[in-house]
């Protein structure tokens, strides 16, 4: 079974934000406790959308996932990763490059993988009429895919730009997409799904 073609899914491409999952320094930088391998090289793409897209007029939505400093809101997330995006430190602010503008929008506070989870995120999106999302950031196969499945479940159609996010690994970013694409998401290149909503880009921030 395919997923839905991006005809079919696509309804009306005002209704458009462009979503950045968690590009903050403790997920891209060398030294980061959990370094996202090619994270760093999504950066001259993602601030080309996001400026495509205020030219738009489509808001541009950041999350950023962030812990208390004393870890008592991780649960049993440090089972699995050491602490990181902790209050009050470099690791948790968004990584340089990917400055927000005065208009853009801060989903601040995100404690778990998904980013609807405990967050206005859908409160944002409905209050300005959002039904498509198109998503961007790190980690393909850890925070894009739990906030991809959630939009879903919220009836946002989602679009994922295979070559704006980055995986953990090449094959779970792999999987990840695989995943996605079969009932959650249309998935596809920036130089392909750009042109679909309107958005302006350089030629060296759209190609594939």
């Amino acid at each position: 079974m395919a997923g839905p073609s991006l005809e079919a899914l696509l309804r009306d491409p005002a209704r458009t934000a462009l979503l950045v999952i968690d590009m903050q320094n403790d997920f891209l930088l060398p030294d980061a406790p959990v370094a996202t391998p090619g994270g760093l090289d999504l950066v001259p793409r993602i601030a080309a959308l996001a400026s495509a897209a205020r030219g738009a007029g489509f808001p541009v939505v950041y999350t950023q996932e962030m812990h208390r400093a004393d870890h008592s809101d991780f649960g049993i997330e440090l089972a699995f990763e050491p602490p990181h995006c902790l209050e009050g430190t470099p690791g948790m602010d968004l990584v340089a490059g990917l400055e927000p503008g005065p208009e853009d929008v801060r989903i601040r506070g995100k404690r778990r993988y998904d980013a609807f989870l405990g967050t206005e995120l859908d409160v944002v999106l409905r209050a300005r009429r959002i039904e498509n999302l198109l998503v961007t950031g790190v980690c393909t196969d850890i925070c894009v895919i739990a906030t991809v499945y959630h939009a879903r479940n919220l009836d946002y159609r989602v679009f994922v730009l295979r070559d704006a996010v980055a995986g953990t690994t090449p094959e779970r970013h792999d999987a990840a997409i695989a995943c996605m694409e079969h009932v959650f998401a249309y998935v596809g290149t920036t130089a392909e799904l750009a042109p679909a909503f309107g958005l302006h880009l350089e030629p060296a921030a759209s190609s594939a």
